[in-house]
Protein backbone atom coordinates (compact mmCIF):
# COMPACT_ATOMS: atom_id res chain seq x y z
CA UNK A 1 0.00 0.00 0.00
CA UNK A 2 1.20 3.50 -0.83
CA UNK A 3 0.17 6.74 0.85
CA UNK A 4 0.00 9.38 -1.92
CA UNK A 5 -0.81 12.25 0.43
CA UNK A 6 2.81 12.98 1.38
CA UNK A 7 5.91 13.54 -0.79
CA UNK A 8 6.79 15.33 -4.03
CA UNK A 9 3.84 15.00 -6.41
CA UNK A 10 5.60 14.21 -9.71
CA UNK A 11 7.95 11.42 -8.52
CA UNK A 12 5.15 9.98 -6.39
CA UNK A 13 2.75 9.70 -9.33
CA UNK A 14 5.52 8.36 -11.58
CA UNK A 15 6.42 5.59 -9.12
CA UNK A 16 2.77 4.68 -8.78
CA UNK A 17 2.03 4.81 -12.51
CA UNK A 18 5.05 2.85 -13.77
CA UNK A 19 3.99 -0.60 -12.44
CA UNK A 20 0.52 -0.10 -13.94
CA UNK A 21 2.06 1.03 -17.22
CA UNK A 22 4.45 -1.92 -17.33
CA UNK A 23 1.61 -4.30 -16.50
CA UNK A 24 -0.54 -2.98 -19.31
CA UNK A 25 2.42 -3.00 -21.69
CA UNK A 26 2.71 -6.72 -20.96
CA UNK A 27 -1.02 -7.15 -21.48
CA UNK A 28 -0.94 -5.29 -24.79
CA UNK A 29 2.20 -7.19 -25.74
CA UNK A 30 0.16 -10.34 -25.32
CA UNK A 31 -2.66 -8.87 -27.45
CA UNK A 32 -0.14 -8.01 -30.15
CA UNK A 33 1.50 -11.47 -30.05
CA UNK A 34 -2.00 -12.92 -30.08
CA UNK A 35 -2.82 -11.00 -33.28
CA UNK A 36 0.55 -11.90 -34.84
CA UNK A 37 -0.15 -15.60 -34.24
CA UNK A 38 -3.72 -15.33 -35.55
CA UNK A 39 -2.75 -13.29 -38.63
CA UNK A 40 0.23 -15.43 -39.62
CA UNK A 41 -0.93 -18.94 -38.68
CA UNK A 42 -4.74 -18.86 -38.97
CA UNK A 43 -5.37 -16.17 -41.59
CA UNK A 44 -6.65 -12.65 -42.17
CA UNK A 45 -10.29 -13.80 -41.79
CA UNK A 46 -9.50 -14.93 -38.22
CA UNK A 47 -7.62 -11.68 -37.62
CA UNK A 48 -10.71 -9.77 -38.75
CA UNK A 49 -12.91 -11.98 -36.51
CA UNK A 50 -10.88 -11.13 -33.40
CA UNK A 51 -10.93 -7.43 -34.29
CA UNK A 52 -14.70 -7.48 -34.87
CA UNK A 53 -15.28 -9.25 -31.53
CA UNK A 54 -13.43 -6.72 -29.39
CA UNK A 55 -15.93 -3.81 -29.58
CA UNK A 56 -18.77 -6.19 -28.66
CA UNK A 57 -16.82 -7.65 -25.74
CA UNK A 58 -16.03 -4.12 -24.58
CA UNK A 59 -19.70 -3.18 -24.89
CA UNK A 60 -20.74 -6.06 -22.61
CA UNK A 61 -18.08 -5.27 -20.01
CA UNK A 62 -18.08 -1.48 -20.06
CA UNK A 63 -21.06 -0.74 -17.79
CA UNK A 64 -19.79 -3.13 -15.10
CA UNK A 65 -16.21 -1.88 -15.36
CA UNK A 66 -17.43 1.71 -15.06
CA UNK A 67 -19.43 0.96 -11.90
CA UNK A 68 -16.43 -0.91 -10.48
CA UNK A 69 -14.24 2.14 -11.13
CA UNK A 70 -16.51 4.06 -8.76
CA UNK A 71 -15.58 1.59 -6.01
CA UNK A 72 -11.90 2.25 -6.68
CA UNK A 73 -12.39 5.99 -6.04
CA UNK A 74 -14.42 5.26 -2.88
CA UNK A 75 -11.62 2.98 -1.66
CA UNK A 76 -8.99 5.65 -2.42
CA UNK A 77 -10.89 8.36 -0.53
CA UNK A 78 -11.64 6.16 2.50
CA UNK A 79 -8.01 5.01 2.53
CA UNK A 80 -6.85 8.65 2.37
CA UNK A 81 -9.14 9.35 5.35
CA UNK A 82 -7.65 6.27 7.14
CA UNK A 83 -11.11 4.63 7.53
CA UNK A 84 -9.98 1.00 7.04
CA UNK A 85 -13.26 -0.60 8.12
CA UNK A 86 -15.14 1.13 5.28
CA UNK A 87 -12.35 0.22 2.87
CA UNK A 88 -13.01 -3.45 3.71
CA UNK A 89 -16.77 -3.03 3.31
CA UNK A 90 -16.27 -1.43 -0.11
CA UNK A 91 -14.09 -4.34 -1.24
CA UNK A 92 -16.71 -6.91 -0.13
CA UNK A 93 -19.50 -5.02 -1.86
CA UNK A 94 -17.55 -4.76 -5.09
CA UNK A 95 -16.84 -8.49 -5.33
CA UNK A 96 -20.43 -9.50 -4.66
CA UNK A 97 -21.55 -7.15 -7.42
CA UNK A 98 -18.92 -8.42 -9.89
CA UNK A 99 -19.81 -12.06 -9.24
CA UNK A 100 -23.50 -11.75 -10.14
CA UNK A 101 -22.87 -9.27 -12.96
CA UNK A 102 -20.41 -11.62 -14.69
CA UNK A 103 -22.91 -14.51 -14.69
CA UNK A 104 -25.60 -12.32 -16.27
CA UNK A 105 -23.22 -11.01 -18.94
CA UNK A 106 -22.04 -14.50 -19.93
CA UNK A 107 -25.60 -15.79 -20.41
CA UNK A 108 -26.79 -12.76 -22.40
CA UNK A 109 -23.61 -12.54 -24.51
CA UNK A 110 -23.61 -16.17 -25.62
CA UNK A 111 -27.33 -16.16 -26.42
CA UNK A 112 -27.27 -13.04 -28.62
CA UNK A 113 -23.76 -13.22 -30.15
CA UNK A 114 -24.67 -14.25 -33.70
CA UNK A 115 -27.53 -11.74 -33.90
CA UNK A 116 -25.16 -8.94 -32.86
CA UNK A 117 -22.56 -9.83 -35.49
CA UNK A 118 -25.24 -9.82 -38.20
CA UNK A 119 -26.60 -6.51 -36.93
CA UNK A 120 -23.11 -5.00 -37.34
CA UNK A 121 -22.92 -6.18 -40.96
CA UNK A 122 -19.96 -8.50 -40.37
CA UNK A 123 -19.22 -10.40 -43.63
CA UNK A 124 -20.68 -13.92 -43.62
CA UNK A 125 -17.27 -15.59 -44.05
CA UNK A 126 -16.07 -14.06 -40.77
CA UNK A 127 -19.12 -14.68 -38.53
CA UNK A 128 -18.46 -18.37 -37.65
CA UNK A 129 -14.93 -17.68 -36.32
CA UNK A 130 -16.02 -14.45 -34.61
CA UNK A 131 -18.84 -16.30 -32.82
CA UNK A 132 -16.49 -19.05 -31.58
CA UNK A 133 -13.96 -16.55 -30.21
CA UNK A 134 -16.58 -14.29 -28.62
CA UNK A 135 -18.59 -17.07 -26.93
CA UNK A 136 -15.56 -18.67 -25.32
CA UNK A 137 -14.17 -15.34 -24.13
CA UNK A 138 -17.46 -14.01 -22.73
CA UNK A 139 -18.19 -17.40 -21.14
CA UNK A 140 -15.06 -17.00 -19.00
CA UNK A 141 -15.62 -13.35 -18.13
CA UNK A 142 -16.10 -14.16 -14.42
CA UNK A 143 -12.34 -14.74 -13.98
CA UNK A 144 -11.55 -11.61 -16.01
CA UNK A 145 -13.77 -9.55 -13.69
CA UNK A 146 -12.20 -11.21 -10.67
CA UNK A 147 -8.66 -10.40 -11.72
CA UNK A 148 -9.38 -6.86 -12.89
CA UNK A 149 -11.49 -6.16 -9.79
CA UNK A 150 -8.63 -7.29 -7.55
CA UNK A 151 -6.19 -5.09 -9.46
CA UNK A 152 -8.52 -2.08 -9.20
CA UNK A 153 -8.84 -2.54 -5.42
CA UNK A 154 -5.09 -2.72 -4.96
CA UNK A 155 -4.61 0.45 -7.01
CA UNK A 156 -7.18 2.23 -4.85
CA UNK A 157 -5.04 1.27 -1.84
CA UNK A 158 -1.95 2.68 -3.53
CA UNK A 159 -0.48 -0.72 -4.51
CA UNK A 160 0.28 -0.83 -8.22
CA UNK A 161 3.13 -3.37 -8.03
CA UNK A 162 1.29 -6.53 -6.95
CA UNK A 163 -1.13 -6.46 -9.96
CA UNK A 164 1.93 -6.05 -12.21
CA UNK A 165 3.52 -9.27 -11.02
CA UNK A 166 0.41 -11.35 -11.62
CA UNK A 167 -0.25 -9.65 -14.95
CA UNK A 168 3.26 -10.52 -16.17
CA UNK A 169 2.73 -14.16 -15.21
CA UNK A 170 -0.69 -14.18 -16.90
CA UNK A 171 0.75 -12.67 -20.11
CA UNK A 172 3.58 -15.18 -20.37
CA UNK A 173 1.22 -18.11 -19.72
CA UNK A 174 -1.19 -16.71 -22.31
CA UNK A 175 1.45 -16.50 -25.01
CA UNK A 176 2.69 -20.02 -24.23
CA UNK A 177 -0.83 -21.45 -24.38
CA UNK A 178 -1.51 -19.58 -27.64
CA UNK A 179 1.47 -21.22 -29.28
CA UNK A 180 0.55 -24.64 -27.86
CA UNK A 181 -3.14 -24.54 -28.79
CA UNK A 182 -2.70 -22.98 -32.26
CA UNK A 183 0.59 -24.44 -33.54
CA UNK A 184 0.58 -27.85 -31.82
CA UNK A 185 -3.05 -28.73 -31.09
CA UNK A 186 -4.38 -26.91 -34.21
CA UNK A 187 -7.43 -25.56 -32.34
CA UNK A 188 -7.50 -22.39 -34.43
CA UNK A 189 -9.29 -19.33 -33.11
CA UNK A 190 -10.94 -21.35 -30.32
CA UNK A 191 -7.48 -22.09 -28.92
CA UNK A 192 -6.71 -18.37 -28.75
CA UNK A 193 -9.86 -17.66 -26.71
CA UNK A 194 -9.35 -20.67 -24.41
CA UNK A 195 -5.77 -19.55 -23.72
CA UNK A 196 -7.03 -16.12 -22.61
CA UNK A 197 -9.59 -17.54 -20.20
CA UNK A 198 -7.15 -20.03 -18.64
CA UNK A 199 -4.40 -17.41 -18.21
CA UNK A 200 -6.71 -14.85 -16.58
CA UNK A 201 -8.28 -17.50 -14.35
CA UNK A 202 -4.86 -18.67 -13.21
CA UNK A 203 -3.79 -15.10 -12.45
CA UNK A 204 -6.96 -14.40 -10.44
CA UNK A 205 -6.81 -17.53 -8.27
CA UNK A 206 -3.06 -17.09 -7.72
CA UNK A 207 -3.67 -13.50 -6.62
CA UNK A 208 -6.43 -14.62 -4.23
CA UNK A 209 -4.18 -17.19 -2.57
CA UNK A 210 -1.27 -14.77 -2.32
CA UNK A 211 -3.30 -11.86 -0.93
CA UNK A 212 -5.14 -14.02 1.62
CA UNK A 213 -1.78 -15.02 3.06
CA UNK A 214 0.05 -11.69 2.90
CA UNK A 215 -2.28 -8.66 2.76
CA UNK A 216 -3.44 -6.76 5.85
CA UNK A 217 -6.74 -5.51 4.44
CA UNK A 218 -7.78 -7.79 1.57
CA UNK A 219 -9.06 -11.26 2.45
CA UNK A 220 -11.27 -13.27 0.09
CA UNK A 221 -13.78 -15.67 1.65
CA UNK A 222 -17.23 -16.17 0.15
CA UNK A 223 -18.77 -16.86 3.56
CA UNK A 224 -17.54 -13.60 5.05
CA UNK A 225 -18.57 -11.27 2.22
CA UNK A 226 -21.18 -8.67 3.15
CA UNK A 227 -23.00 -6.28 0.85
CA UNK A 228 -23.18 -2.67 2.08
CA UNK A 229 -26.03 -0.77 0.40
CA UNK A 230 -24.87 2.69 1.44
CA UNK A 231 -21.35 2.16 0.11
CA UNK A 232 -22.76 0.63 -3.07
CA UNK A 233 -24.90 3.76 -3.55
CA UNK A 234 -21.75 5.90 -3.29
CA UNK A 235 -19.95 3.64 -5.77
CA UNK A 236 -22.94 3.83 -8.12
CA UNK A 237 -23.07 7.63 -7.83
CA UNK A 238 -19.48 7.87 -9.00
CA UNK A 239 -19.27 4.77 -11.18
CA UNK A 240 -22.60 4.80 -13.01
CA UNK A 241 -21.83 7.92 -15.11
CA UNK A 242 -18.48 6.33 -16.01
CA UNK A 243 -20.26 3.06 -16.78
CA UNK A 244 -22.82 4.82 -18.96
CA UNK A 245 -20.00 6.72 -20.64
CA UNK A 246 -18.11 3.48 -21.27
CA UNK A 247 -21.28 1.84 -22.58
CA UNK A 248 -21.86 4.66 -25.06
CA UNK A 249 -18.17 4.54 -26.00
CA UNK A 250 -18.57 0.81 -26.61
CA UNK A 251 -21.71 1.44 -28.63
CA UNK A 252 -19.71 4.02 -30.58
CA UNK A 253 -17.00 1.46 -31.23
CA UNK A 254 -19.68 -0.92 -32.50
CA UNK A 255 -21.11 1.81 -34.72
CA UNK A 256 -17.61 2.51 -36.02
CA UNK A 257 -16.86 -1.17 -36.68
CA UNK A 258 -20.21 -1.36 -38.49
CA UNK A 259 -19.00 1.39 -40.84
CA UNK A 260 -15.63 -0.36 -41.20
CA UNK A 261 -17.34 -3.71 -41.91
CA UNK A 262 -18.95 -2.20 -44.98
CA UNK A 263 -15.52 -1.94 -46.64
CA UNK A 264 -14.73 -5.69 -46.55
CA UNK A 265 -12.25 -8.12 -45.01
CA UNK A 266 -9.04 -6.23 -45.87
CA UNK A 267 -10.17 -3.04 -44.14
CA UNK A 268 -11.53 -4.99 -41.14
CA UNK A 269 -8.21 -6.86 -40.77
CA UNK A 270 -6.18 -3.63 -41.11
CA UNK A 271 -8.42 -1.86 -38.60
CA UNK A 272 -8.00 -4.79 -36.20
CA UNK A 273 -4.20 -4.56 -36.38
CA UNK A 274 -4.04 -0.75 -36.23
CA UNK A 275 -6.30 -0.55 -33.17
CA UNK A 276 -3.99 -3.03 -31.39
CA UNK A 277 -1.18 -0.53 -31.96
CA UNK A 278 -3.51 2.27 -30.85
CA UNK A 279 -4.15 0.44 -27.58
CA UNK A 280 -0.42 0.16 -26.94
CA UNK A 281 0.21 3.79 -27.87
CA UNK A 282 -2.49 5.07 -25.52
CA UNK A 283 -1.21 3.18 -22.47
CA UNK A 284 0.86 6.05 -21.06
CA UNK A 285 -2.11 8.42 -21.14
CA UNK A 286 -4.52 5.92 -19.61
CA UNK A 287 -2.21 4.68 -16.84
CA UNK A 288 -0.95 8.10 -15.82
CA UNK A 289 -4.59 9.21 -15.75
CA UNK A 290 -5.50 6.26 -13.51
CA UNK A 291 -2.56 7.03 -11.20
CA UNK A 292 -3.59 10.69 -11.08
CA UNK A 293 -7.18 9.71 -10.20
CA UNK A 294 -5.96 7.67 -7.21
CA UNK A 295 -3.59 10.51 -6.22
CA UNK A 296 -6.43 13.05 -6.37
CA UNK A 297 -8.80 10.72 -4.51
CA UNK A 298 -6.41 10.13 -1.63
CA UNK A 299 -5.42 13.79 -1.30
CA UNK A 300 -9.01 15.02 -1.39
CA UNK A 301 -9.89 12.35 1.18
CA UNK A 302 -7.04 13.66 3.37
CA UNK A 303 -8.22 17.27 2.78
CA UNK A 304 -5.01 18.21 0.92
CA UNK A 305 -6.59 19.80 -2.15
CA UNK A 306 -3.57 22.09 -2.67
CA UNK A 307 -1.59 19.09 -4.00
CA UNK A 308 -4.07 18.33 -6.79
CA UNK A 309 -3.01 21.04 -9.28
CA UNK A 310 0.70 20.24 -8.85
CA UNK A 311 -0.04 16.55 -9.43
CA UNK A 312 -2.07 17.36 -12.54
CA UNK A 313 0.68 19.50 -14.13
CA UNK A 314 3.40 16.94 -13.34
CA UNK A 315 1.29 14.13 -14.82
CA UNK A 316 0.50 16.09 -17.98
CA UNK A 317 4.20 16.79 -18.59
CA UNK A 318 5.31 13.18 -18.09
CA UNK A 319 2.56 11.57 -20.16
CA UNK A 320 2.95 14.14 -22.98
CA UNK A 321 6.68 13.42 -23.38
CA UNK A 322 5.95 9.71 -23.69
CA UNK A 323 3.10 10.39 -26.11
CA UNK A 324 5.33 12.42 -28.46
CA UNK A 325 7.95 9.65 -28.50
CA UNK A 326 5.29 7.02 -29.24
CA UNK A 327 3.86 9.11 -32.09
CA UNK A 328 7.29 9.54 -33.66
CA UNK A 329 7.93 5.78 -33.46
CA UNK A 330 4.56 4.88 -34.99
CA UNK A 331 4.90 7.40 -37.83
CA UNK A 332 8.45 6.35 -38.75
CA UNK A 333 7.98 2.58 -38.53
CA UNK A 334 4.29 2.22 -39.47
CA UNK A 335 4.95 -0.01 -42.50
CA UNK A 336 7.18 -2.42 -40.56
CA UNK A 337 4.79 -2.52 -37.58
CA UNK A 338 1.78 -3.56 -39.69
CA UNK A 339 3.99 -6.05 -41.54
CA UNK A 340 4.53 -8.00 -38.33
CA UNK A 341 0.90 -9.09 -38.34
CA UNK A 342 0.33 -10.01 -41.97
CA UNK A 343 2.09 -10.25 -45.31
CA UNK A 344 -1.00 -9.17 -47.27
CA UNK A 345 0.09 -5.97 -49.12
CA UNK A 346 -3.38 -4.39 -49.17
CA UNK A 347 -3.92 -4.93 -45.43
CA UNK A 348 -0.47 -3.41 -44.79
CA UNK A 349 -1.25 -0.36 -46.95
CA UNK A 350 -4.57 0.34 -45.21
CA UNK A 351 -3.14 -0.22 -41.72
CA UNK A 352 -0.21 2.12 -42.41
CA UNK A 353 -2.61 4.81 -43.61
CA UNK A 354 -4.56 4.54 -40.32
CA UNK A 355 -1.45 4.83 -38.15
CA UNK A 356 -0.10 7.86 -40.01
CA UNK A 357 -3.39 9.78 -39.67
CA UNK A 358 -4.34 8.80 -36.11
CA UNK A 359 -0.83 8.45 -34.68
CA UNK A 360 0.00 12.09 -35.30
CA UNK A 361 -2.62 13.15 -32.72
CA UNK A 362 -1.84 10.94 -29.69
CA UNK A 363 -0.77 14.06 -27.76
CA UNK A 364 -4.36 15.38 -27.91
CA UNK A 365 -5.72 12.10 -26.56
CA UNK A 366 -3.14 12.23 -23.75
CA UNK A 367 -4.13 15.74 -22.63
CA UNK A 368 -7.83 14.83 -22.69
CA UNK A 369 -7.32 11.72 -20.57
CA UNK A 370 -5.09 13.47 -18.03
CA UNK A 371 -7.76 16.09 -17.34
CA UNK A 372 -10.35 13.33 -16.96
CA UNK A 373 -8.13 11.71 -14.29
CA UNK A 374 -8.43 14.79 -12.07
CA UNK A 375 -12.22 14.79 -12.33
CA UNK A 376 -12.58 11.05 -11.65
CA UNK A 377 -10.34 11.29 -8.59
CA UNK A 378 -12.52 14.07 -7.21
CA UNK A 379 -15.63 11.94 -7.76
CA UNK A 380 -16.97 14.10 -10.62
CA UNK A 381 -17.86 11.67 -13.40
CA UNK A 382 -21.11 13.14 -14.76
CA UNK A 383 -19.70 16.06 -16.80
CA UNK A 384 -16.84 13.95 -18.23
CA UNK A 385 -19.52 11.48 -19.33
CA UNK A 386 -21.36 14.16 -21.31
CA UNK A 387 -18.11 15.44 -22.81
CA UNK A 388 -17.18 11.93 -23.92
CA UNK A 389 -20.60 11.37 -25.48
CA UNK A 390 -20.42 14.67 -27.39
CA UNK A 391 -16.94 13.89 -28.72
CA UNK A 392 -18.02 10.41 -29.79
CA UNK A 393 -21.62 10.68 -30.92
CA UNK A 394 -21.75 14.26 -32.17
CA UNK A 395 -18.30 14.38 -33.77
CA UNK A 396 -16.59 11.03 -34.36
CA UNK A 397 -19.43 8.75 -35.49
CA UNK A 398 -21.24 11.29 -37.74
CA UNK A 399 -17.83 12.42 -39.03
CA UNK A 400 -16.84 8.85 -39.89
CA UNK A 401 -20.15 8.25 -41.63
CA UNK A 402 -20.01 11.45 -43.70
CA UNK A 403 -16.29 11.38 -44.53
CA UNK A 404 -16.30 7.66 -45.41
CA UNK A 405 -18.76 8.38 -48.23
CA UNK A 406 -16.37 10.98 -49.64
CA UNK A 407 -12.92 9.59 -48.78
CA UNK A 408 -13.56 5.86 -48.29
CA UNK A 409 -12.06 4.22 -45.21
CA UNK A 410 -9.63 7.16 -44.89
CA UNK A 411 -12.54 9.33 -43.77
CA UNK A 412 -13.15 6.99 -40.82
CA UNK A 413 -9.56 7.44 -39.68
CA UNK A 414 -9.77 11.27 -39.82
CA UNK A 415 -12.92 11.27 -37.68
CA UNK A 416 -11.02 9.78 -34.71
CA UNK A 417 -8.68 12.76 -33.97
CA UNK A 418 -11.58 15.12 -34.69
CA UNK A 419 -13.40 13.63 -31.71
CA UNK A 420 -10.28 13.86 -29.53
CA UNK A 421 -9.88 17.58 -30.27
CA UNK A 422 -13.44 18.38 -29.24
CA UNK A 423 -13.12 16.19 -26.10
CA UNK A 424 -9.92 17.95 -25.07
CA UNK A 425 -11.31 21.48 -25.56
CA UNK A 426 -14.48 20.76 -23.57
CA UNK A 427 -12.58 18.93 -20.78
CA UNK A 428 -10.06 21.73 -20.34
CA UNK A 429 -12.80 24.35 -20.28
CA UNK A 430 -14.62 22.44 -17.53
CA UNK A 431 -11.39 21.94 -15.54
CA UNK A 432 -10.86 25.71 -15.52
CA UNK A 433 -14.30 26.29 -13.95
CA UNK A 434 -13.22 24.36 -10.82
CA UNK A 435 -16.73 22.91 -10.34
CA UNK A 436 -15.29 19.38 -10.11
CA UNK A 437 -13.90 20.26 -6.65
CA UNK A 438 -17.45 20.25 -5.24
CA UNK A 439 -18.09 16.54 -5.93
CA UNK A 440 -16.14 15.02 -3.02
CA UNK A 441 -17.97 12.03 -1.46
CA UNK A 442 -16.60 12.01 2.12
Amino acid sequence: MRDLTVGKEGPLILKFALPMLLGNVFQQFYNIVDSVIVGNFIGKEALAAVGASFPIIFAFLSLIIGIASGSTIVIAQYFGAKDIEKVKRTINTLFIFLFFASIAISIIGIYFSEDIFRLLRLPEEIIPQAKIYFNIFIGGVIVSFGFNGTSAILRGLGDSKTPLYFLIISTLVNIGLDLLFVLVFKWGIAGVAIASVIAQGGAFFSAVIYLNKTHKIIHFAFRGLKFDREIFKKSIRIGLPTGIQQTFVAAGMMALISIVNGFGTNVIAAYSVATRIDSLASLAAMNFSAALATFVGQNIGANKTNRVRAGFIATLKMSSVISVLVSATVLIFSNSIIGLFTNDPEVIRIGKEYLIIVGAFYIVFTAMFTIAGVMRGAGDTLIPMFISLIALWVIRIPGALILSHRLGETGIWWAIPMGWFVGFILSFAYYLTGNWKKKVII
